[in-house]
This record gives C-alpha cells, sequence and structure tokens, in this order.
C-alpha cells in the first residue's frame, strides 16, 4: 500500500502538503474529500480521521492528520526530501516548530475568520458575520506585521533561511486564501507588507511548477467570487437609485 494524501485543494493545508510532496517527488494517491458537500463527516473518512478535518494521510497502516505533523512526517520517512525543508540541526528544527505553533493561534484564525466570515460562508448558503469578519481581518492585520517585522527580518525566508522550510510553504498556503476577496481589498491588505509580499513570490518561484497548478482551483474559485460580487454590487446600486 502506498501513500494516500486526503484532501480538498480549497483548503489552505491540503495545498500545502500537495505541494510539498510534488515538489519532493513523493509518490502518492490524491483522494478528494470534498468539504463543500460534507464528505468529511462521512463515516469512511473519520475512520481516517475522527475530527473530520482535511488534510489526512494514510501510509500502509499508519494513518495521520494535521497538516503541520503530516508534513514533518513526510520529511522523516521520506529519505529523498531536501533537508532544507526540516533541517536536522536542533536549533532551526525548534524555530520551524515555533512558527508552525504561532501560525495556528494567529495567521491561521485571521485568514479563516475573514475570509470564510465573509465570502466562503455567505457564497455557500451561510449566513454572513460582519463581526466575526471584523474580528478576523484585525488578527490577521496584526499577524502580518509580525510577519513582516520579525519572522522575516533576517532572511529571504521565514527565520532567516535562505532556504523554504514546511513553515514557509505552510504559512503562503494560508495567506494565498485571500485571493478569494475582492481585488481591492486583497491590494489594501496586503500592499503594505513588501517582504510579505516578496516572500510570497519566493516561495512561489521555490516550489514551482506545482504550486501555481496545485492553487488552480482556488484562482477558478477567486473569478466566480469575483464575478459573483461585481453582479451583486451592480445590484445593489441600482437598488439604491430606485
Amino acid at each position: 500500500m502506498g501513500l494516500k494524501v486526503y484532501v480538498d485543494r480549497l483548503s489552505q493545508p491540503s495545498r500545502a502538503v500537495l505541494i510539498f510532496c510534488k515538489i519532493n517527488g513523493i509518490d502518492f494517491e490524491e483522494i478528494r474529500v470534498d468539504i463543500m458537500k460534507n464528505k468529511h463527516f462521512s463515516p469512511e473518512y473519520k475512520a481516517i480521521n475522527p475530527m473530520s478535518q482535511v488534510p489526512a494521510i494514510v501510509d500502509g497502516r499508519f494513518k495521520l492528520f494535521e497538516s503541520h505533523a503530516i508534513l514533518i512526517y513526510l520529511c522523516s520517512a521520506f529519505p529523498g526530501v531536501a533537508s532544507h525543508w526540516y533541517p536536522g540541526d536542533l536549533f532551526k528544527r525548534s524555530k520551524i516548530h515555533s512558527v508552525l505553533d504561532w501560525h495556528h493561534s494567529n495567521l491561521r484564525r485571521g485568514t479563516v475568520g475573514l475570509v470564510f466570515n465573509s465570502i466562503i460562508g455567505p457564497q455557500n448558503g451561510f449566513p454572513s458575520n460582519a463581526q466575526a469578519a471584523k474580528e478576523g481581518e484585525k488578527l490577521l492585520m496584526k499577524s502580518l506585521a509580525k510577519l513582516e517585522n520579525f519572522w522575516l527580518k533576517d532572511g529571504r525566508f521565514l527565520v532567516g533561511s535562505l532556504q523554504p522550510s514546511i513553515a514557509d510553504i505552510s504559512l503562503v498556503c494560508e495567506i494565498m486564501q485571500l485571493e478569494l476577496l475582492s481585488e481591492k481589498d486583497h491590494e489594501r491588505i496586503l500592499s503594505p507588507y513588501k517582504k510579505v509580499v516578496q516572500w510570497i513570490e519566493d516561495t512561489k518561484k521555490a516550489t514551482a511548477p506545482h504550486f501555481d497548478e496545485v492553487h488552480d482551483i482556488l484562482f477558478r474559485a477567486q473569478k466566480r467570487f469575483r464575478e459573483r460580487m461585481a453582479t451583486e454590487s451592480v445590484k445593489n446600486e441600482l437598488k439604491s437609485k430606485l
């Protein structure tokens, strides 16, 4: 039995795991778990991940969920993975863990809070929550400032590295979810953070061509969402004139 990777490409951590596998030449089978159709709550999937979240992996008899844990496992289990993704040096490895722990409590909470409550939820039949979106954006902006002024202060990649680690790929995939916002909001939120914008581009280049291929579904969703927002804006403008 080979490695099976259970993902939904609209999920930020799912994309991080997929890109990592592809860039490192890991042989795997991608199995889609459509979260918009609640497939992550199916009995079959809950037998793999009782938490009903993506991604998850099955490697032989071994099952694992949580993207950070999966990335660490892949670095350790597959000898062909380049050492810069998860260095053997204890100090460097500990700093990567520090970033990953910070990510879940800060950047991820902010991004999900903003994007889900302002875009994904309302576009899929859930009630909008302006207050939750506002709180998410506040935490997101604070997190981007920390990236700009602390995590990226010493080098091209996180924690002063010259090459990307699993932390870089995980956090950049998180920020890419902002592509679902309107072009105006995307520019307003990201443009003040020059180091962050450059770091995103550097990580894309370091993982090409797999980065854009895995994110294609996000770009298609972006086009669809922005077209809907433009249509709704025109309708609202017409109503205001009546």
